[in-house]
């Protein structure tokens, strides 16, 4: 039986890592996760039952009330009963909007299993999808919650064996993704079974559910559920068969506690040795082990500042210990303990591990941080990179409307980085302007809306402006660069990235803050190189860049790599051919002339140096500009196919796939980021508003040809730089 939520109660409990459950609910937008958040509120003494499915508590954000979707991810802690037992349920209610992707993939850092929640009419849509991927790339483990149960039988008046069709192949749909995307270990364990409770059906508006073990329990059939919403009896249904009933049940017996998901899951997320100390004691969750968290979420709150929420993986956290930031290489003392209850957190002496936790007092503290005890600052190894699905595409320039708040909005746009890592700002010292870049029209219309609510800046804001990558399509070198003093010459060449070390990039397997040892293994490993040349890669760039080095026996060249690595960092931020960021480009070092006096080879001259030859290489081999491409899908009525396929051709896009789903049909395919602005007007004339649709960043394209010379001289107008690119022959030198 449920019980109110006591914090005494819950503490207790925590330690008992069995009745621990890490979960969160992920789905696609508008399908229902905070009104189904609101059913398990209820049932914690949380939220009035009758404000239930109406309250969407955990959206306590104006804007998200304002809007009815979720922007910010939201934790609360709970108590439920079951059997006689107590369990702690930590829940992580997360946003469906593509542009939020980043915060849903933060998320699952912190959990070891998840609620895929899908809409009984839409079915599976393409945010459905890369949810349930993001899972299981993290290894979470998934249970299926079929939401919307009541639209078959009231809005498509269908019978029970249609409903029942349809349901199969939802469930069908989902263990497709399993088999395809999970791990061997649990491609046949992980996929979900209507008759042995792993899937839930229902309807959080009416705050009722069901589990097809627990309707045999109560003595029901699938029939009488039909029959009930056709003799208007709702209420019984949910005092027969209360939501939270059926899904804290499915999470109780089918999520793993902390002590079955973590040693499986730190195989992917922790590349240390598991037979360390510190990786023995995150294996069996010992309390008094090292402390080890890995940082999720960052949150600025404007009285108590900074606020870092993580996974506990080893250890006890207490108020006043010391800590140790791994990445950012800084000691601190944990100010406050607490955990999460919604928009409130209720300060704790200690917590440990197995749990998520809100910490106090850390600045330098960010997304994907690994927090250890100071003693194990040297030997510790860090969490794998969180691996984002969305990339930055769209950019505005923002000033503000009053110059004397020109310090807060930098200040201010420095904060909104820090909570939101998918959120880019830049300051171009050429130009002046403060540019703001995010995942899609929503994310950035938020940004400004937190900058005026939460730090009191009113801007002005420009146009969304699509973002390019530059590239190149040849080989080309070596090139030489010399220092501003003449005393230094290095040269380089360039050539396209191989395109599977640009995925390992991407995914977050091969990075700058792993260690030489892991990036060796990986690239062997996945990429197919040679172990010599694996070994001699200098820097690894954000944007899917290698700089390796070519030489043997440069004398002083040890002395001086530094350098080089940050001139190559310096040149992939801003190309030459339109000041954009470099992608997918292997810079190599293949001969340098080095000064013997120190006080000459210093960063001043080395980095110049490596520009530009680094320069002279890009614009001899052929550069391009690489533009985000969306993946789109439209659910529409047969009879709109026409229109919509006519739009898409009009907008450079193509249709991979068309599949029926009941009386609609889903259009699947690919539309450049830059046709996509507006395109909600234009598809609402088209479709005459019965077509709904939905984008997320898929991958980068090459422009095409007859469209280059126009696009790179739109953006170097825009940043204030000559219309035409500059020749090779400028950043050309000769000994």
């Amino acid at each position: 039986m449920p019980r109110f939520r006591q914090t005494e109660d819950i503490l207790k409990l925590m330690h008992n890592k069995e009745r621990i459950r890490n979960i969160g609910i992920i789905a696609h937008i508008d399908h229902g996760k905070t009104t189904m958040s609101d059913s398990l509120l209820a049932m914690a003494g949380l939220l009035a039952p009758s404000r239930a499915g109406e309250a969407r508590a955990l959206d306590y954000l104006e804007e998200e009330q304002r809007r009815g979707i979720t922007i910010k991810t939201a934790n609360i802690s709970l108590l439920y009963e079951e059997d006689g037992k107590e369990y702690v349920i930590n829940l992580i209610d997360t946003p469906g909007h593509v542009d939020f992707s980043g915060k849903v993939t933060r998320a699952l850092r912190a959990l070891d299993g998840c609620i895929l929640l899908v809409d009984a009419v839409e079915e599976f849509q393409i945010m459905t999808e890369v949810r349930l991927r993001a899972a299981l790339e993290e290894r979470v483990r998934p249970v299926l919650y079929i939401n919307k149960f009541d639209r078959l039988i009231k809005e498509l008046k269908m019978d029970a064996d249609a409903v029942m069709k349809k349901l199969l192949r939802i469930i069908n749909q989902f263990n497709t993704i399993v088999q395809t995307y999970g791990v061997d270990e649990v491609k046949e364990k992980w996929t979900v079974n209507a008759a042995n409770g792993t899937v839930a059906f229902g309807s959080a508006l009416d705050r009722w559910g069901f589990t097809l073990p627990m309707l045999k329990r109560k003595g029901l059939k699938f029939n009488d559920i039909v029959e009930f919403y056709r003799e208007g009896k709702v209420e019984e249904l949910q005092k027969l068969l209360p939501l939270h009933e059926a899904i804290l049940e499915m999470v109780v017996h089918h999520l793993p506690s902390p002590l079955e998901a973590q040693p499986f899951r730190l195989q992917a997320i922790w590349r240390g040795d598991l037979d360390s100390e510190i990786g023995k004691a995150m294996l069996k969750l010992d309390d008094d082990g090292p402390l080890v968290i890995c940082v999720t979420n960052v949150i600025i709150d404007p009285q108590a500042g900074i606020i870092n929420t993580g996974r506990i993986f080893s250890g006890t956290i207490r108020k006043g210990d010391d800590i140790y930031l791994l990445m950012a290489n800084r000691s601190y003392k944990a100010q406050q303990v607490s955990i999460y209850m919604g928009q409130f957190r209720e300060v704790v002496d200690a917590i440990p591990c197995g749990n998520i936790v809100a910490l106090l007092g850390i600045d330098a503290g960010r997304a994907g941080e690994t927090i250890v005890s100071p003693a194990y600052k040297d030997s510790a190894v860090g969490f794998e990179q969180i691996k984002y699905f969305t990339e930055p595409v769209l950019t505005i320039a923002v000033e503000p409307k009053r110059p004397m708040d020109l310090p807060r909005l930098i200040d201010a746009m420095t904060k909104l980085t820090i909570q939101d890592p998918n959120l880019v700002a830049v300051i171009n010292q050429e130009t002046g302007e403060y540019l703001l870049s995010g995942a899609g029209e929503l994310h950035l219309e938020i940004a400004l809306k937190d900058l005026a609510r939460e730090y009191n800046v009113e801007v002005t804001a420009s146009e969304p402006t699509v973002v390019y990558r530059e590239s190149i399509r040849e080989e080309a070198g070596p090139f030489m660069g010399k220092s501003p003093n003449k005393h230094n010459k290095l040269w380089f060449t360039v050539k396209p990235l191989d395109p599977k070390v640009i995925d390992l990039i991407r995914e977050g397997a091969l990075s700058e803050a792993l260690s030489r040892r892991m990036r060796l293994e990986v690239l062997v490993e996945k990429a197919g190189w040679s172990s010599r040349d694996a070994r001699e890669v200098v820097a690894v760039d954000q944007n899917a860049n290698i700089l390796v080095d070519a030489t043997y026996g440069i004398q002083y060249l040890r002395e001086v790599k530094d350098h080089i690595a940050g001139g190559f960092h310096w040149t992939m931020e801003s190309g030459p051919f339109a000041g954009e960021a470099v992608r997918g480009v292997q810079v190599m070092l293949v001969d340098a002339q080095l000064h013997e006096d120190p006080v000459h080879r210093g960063p001043a001259q080395i980095m110049p140096a490596t520009r530009q030859a680094i320069y002279a290489a890009l614009l001899s081999a052929r550069p391009t500009l690489l533009e985000p491409i969306y993946k789109i899908q439209v659910t529409l009525p047969a009879e709109e196919l026409g229109n919509v396929t006519s739009l898409l051709n009009r907008k450079r896009g193509n249709i991979y796939s068309v599949e029926q789903k009941g009386p609609l049909i889903a259009v699947t395919g690919f539309i450049p980021v830059s046709e996509a602005l507006g395109l909600a007007s234009e598809m609402r004339a088209a479709t005459s508003g019965r077509a709904f649709w939905q984008c997320t960043f898929d991958h980068w394209a090459p422009v095409p040809d007859n469209m280059l010379h126009d696009i790179v001289r739109k953006v170097r107008e825009r940043k204030g730089l000559p219309p035409e690119p500059p020749q090779a022959s400028e950043y050309i030198v000769k000994e």
